[in-house]
């Protein structure tokens, strides 16, 4: 009786140690995903309000499914999304202001996540002065060969509220 007793006891302090080993790796799991998707869009933003459209592209999912939702469009592949890209950035005044403060990651796997957050796009002449456009930004991100890519922007228009 005290045999098993004693080893159920042990058997039930295994399986709690499992399970907080588990607990932990899941932990570490999400605070890496956070980590890389927030990286790997500070590094979009960084490339873009600098003007380097290569290491964006760089940044962009490779696949024909790559897909940006822009001004209420849908732009298809990375260099249909480049070319737009180069338009906006023909103005005398373009960045991007993201609120990284609020932004959030959702999981949605081991290798995809969203990232979310508001930003303020500052585009335009420096007479009269640039427009200064609130979005909020959905970034679909896909982890691919070990990097993380960027496989969806999807952009709307922030309302106040």
């Amino acid at each position: 009786m005290v045999v098993t007793m004693r080893s159920r006891i042990l058997k039930s302090a295994q399986m709690a140690a499992i399970a907080a080993m588990i607990v932990c790796v899941g932990a570490v799991a999400r605070a890496d995903t956070v980590a890389d998707v927030r990286g790997l869009y500070e590094r979009f933003v960084a490339a873009q309000n600098v003007g380097n459209m290569e290491v964006v592209r760089s940044l962009l999912d490779e696949r024909p499914e790559f897909l940006w939702v822009t001004d209420g469009m849908a732009v298809w592949g990375r260099d249909a999304a480049i070319a737009r890209m180069r338009l906006f950035q023909k103005s005398e005044i373009w960045r991007v202001e993201p609120e990284l403060e609020k932004a959030r990651t959702i999981e949605l796997g081991a290798d995809a996540a969203v990232f979310h957050l508001p930003l303020t796009l500052v585009i335009g002449s420096s007479a009269p002065g640039p427009n200064h456009l609130r979005f909020l930004v959905e970034i679909v991100c896909r982890r691919t060969d070990g990097a993380w890519r960027i496989a969806a922007l999807l952009t709307t228009t922030e309302k106040p509220g």
